[in-house]
């Protein structure tokens, strides 16, 4: 399981090495706007983040739905259909840096909470709301005076791009620091919230919040990469329901929409009866 663990750790912190490669947007303050910021990268990075070599799909997706005249996203959610299909929610488990900064805080040594199935049910479903009504409808529909909209998930809620833009631009150019107001605030409330919050329950942001995640999930029952199981193998030991930290059993449900493919439980299972896959075949 650690050699597993450390092979992933690996992969995450190189792909944020990579989609964060203009380090010096850091000691200058300034983002990085050269040709690679018009391509997306499949998981959360803000582009206002310093250091930011590409776009976020999510933040990308309302930016042309809240220009003064909307167009439909093609580009973007056609590369995020791509994605979804391709891979799913892979991205969660392998490519985000946020996922990756929850999955560290996690490993704090505290007391755990462990959150209601019933009320963890329902909460799984916010994430829906946050994709369709704050990512979709709002930058489309909610239109000021001009005929402009906002951004309105990354401009109220999105945590990930607090961090990875908020904070490092205000701290490094203090003409920012002059316009900081009540936003500011109550986005480094929510962020200070995920981040208490993923101290003691696993991935909350991934569970009950990011419309990203919630995206890919969409395309997990048919997408191309599949978790496998050997029924012949497979004795039904429950070891690999019980460590997974997303609380999916792949014996009952291999393609869940909440599966973000770590692969602990491929790693997890003492007949290796597990095993990812690409299959282009719809699963019944």
């Amino acid at each position: 399981m650690r050699d597993w663990l450390k092979r992933r750790k690996f992969i995450q912190f190189l792909w944020a090495l990579i989609t964060n490669a203009h380090l010096t947007g850091f000691v200058t303050g300034r983002i990085y706007q050269g040709p690679l910021k018009r391509f997306c990268v499949p998981g959360m990075n803000c582009y206002a983040c310093p250091a930011a070599v590409g776009a976020c799909p999510l933040g990308a997706m309302q930016t042309f739905f809240s220009a003064r005249k909307p167009r439909f996203a093609f580009y973007v959610l056609g590369f995020m259909a791509m994605v979804g299909i391709v891979l799913g929610r892979f991205v969660c488990g392998w490519l985000c840096l946020f996922g990756l900064l929850q999955e560290l805080l996690y490993r704090i040594p505290t007391p755990k909470l462990t959150v209601p199935v019933r009320a963890d049910r329902l909460l799984r479903k916010a994430k829906y709301v946050f994709l369709v009504v704050f990512a979709v409808l709002l930058p489309l529909l909610m239109r000021d005076g001009m005929g402009s909209s906002y951004p309105y998930f990354c401009k109220w809620i999105c945590p990930v791009g607090t961090l990875e833009g908020g904070i490092p631009l205000v701290i490094l150019n203090s003409e920012l620091r002059s316009l900081v107001h009540f936003l500011y605030a109550w986005k480094l409330l929510i962020l200070a919230a995920v981040i208490v919050l993923s101290v003691v329950v696993h991935r909350p942001f991934c569970k009950y919040i990011c419309p990203l995640g919630a995206f890919y999930g969409l395309f997990q029952k048919f997408g191309f990469l599949r978790l496998v199981r050997e029924e012949s193998a497979c004795t039904h030991c429950g070891a690999c329901a019980g460590c997974c930290d997303m609380q999916v059993d792949p014996v009952r449900d291999p393609d869940s929409a909440e599966c973000i493919r770590c692969g602990a439980c491929v790693q997890a299972c003492p007949e290796h009866a597990l095993r990812f896959r690409f299959e282009m075949e719809v699963r019944k």
